[in-house]
């Protein structure tokens, strides 16, 4: 028996082609339109800061499932990695990338997704921003299903892509359930009566129930994790803030459930990394690396 016999030729990758230039070419434009509406969003050049628009609508203070006012801050990080990912994949050496030949359209679409979620809000669109983040919302869970199928060939590779779009996919999971619960309050709609306390509680313990599903299904990335338990955490601040909607249920639900989400995501992390350990080499996912 010989040694070619043990072991799997690796796959050829198909030569670069046209579409592959369009899509780099296209996640590269995506991002730099991202990163230019996003000042509309601040106010830093024109536009009004995202709390300022629509009356106010999404003010740390409108709703009880609000984040606090610091909490937008993680923008920073998901744009800086955004743009690293977008020169990333303009390297000649990741034009044929099969992760991103699968998932760069998408990866794409999430970022125009959220230029288009500032313009709406922009023009004080609340109903429309719901519809435009429950879209990314949905672009950004095939982006995660698509990279958590497949390893990343590289530690830097996962930071950058992976880690890049997993605390994006965290934030905006906690910012779609604050700005669905800011679109009912400025159309003052109470389904069932219940008030906001308990609505705030009902709301945030389903966050921590998709955190657990989210924790099982990415074999516990902690990205997402730790993005999730950044907003929720800055909603318990928000409720508890003197000069904001007081409410002491809220506050408790959404410590509970960032706590939820960072537990439930350490812990199958554990788990699976000791499955791994058990796993012989030659049968382990080459780059298990998560991020």
């Amino acid at each position: 028996m010989t040694s070619h016999s043990l072991t799997s030729p690796t796959p050829a990758v198909a030569p670069r082609t046209g579409r592959d230039v369009a899509r780099v070419v296209t996640v590269a434009v995506s991002a730099v339109i991202a990163v230019a509406v996003s000042f509309l969003g601040s106010g830093a050049v024109a536009g009004t800061p995202v709390a300022e628009a629509a009356g106010g609508a999404l003010a740390s203070d409108a709703t009880a499932v609000a984040p606090g006012g610091a909490a937008f801050s993680i923008w920073t990080l998901i744009y800086v990695g955004l743009i690293a990912l977008a020169v990333w994949q303009l390297l000649p050496a990741h034009h044929t990338d099969p992760r991103q030949r699968e998932l760069g359209w998408w990866i794409a679409a999430s970022m125009l997704l959220n230029a288009l979620w500032i313009g709406a809000i922009q023009i004080d669109q609340v109903g429309l921003s719901v519809v435009v983040i429950v879209a990314l919302l949905a672009v950004l869970v095939r982006v995660f299903l698509g990279l958590t199928a497949t390893a990343p060939a590289s530690r830097l590779e996962a930071v950058v892509v992976d880690g890049t779009m997993f605390v994006y996919l965290g934030w905006v999971a906690v910012a779609t359930v604050a700005n669905t619960a800011a679109a009912l309050n400025s159309a003052d709609i109470d389904p069932f009566g219940w008030g906001a306390d308990i609505w705030a509680v009902v709301i945030l313990a389903v966050v921590a129930a998709v955190s657990v599903v989210v924790a099982f299904a990415g074999r516990g990335r902690l990205a997402v994790a730790a993005a999730m338990a950044w907003g929720l955490g800055w909603i318990a601040v928000g409720r508890t803030a003197d000069d904001g909607w007081n409410s002491t249920p809220a506050a408790v639900a959404a410590a509970v459930a960032a706590v939820v989400a960072v537990v439930a995501a350490v812990a199958v992390r554990i788990a699976t990394d000791r499955g791994r350990m058990r796993t012989p080499a030659r049968h382990r996912n080459a780059g298990a690396t998560a991020a």
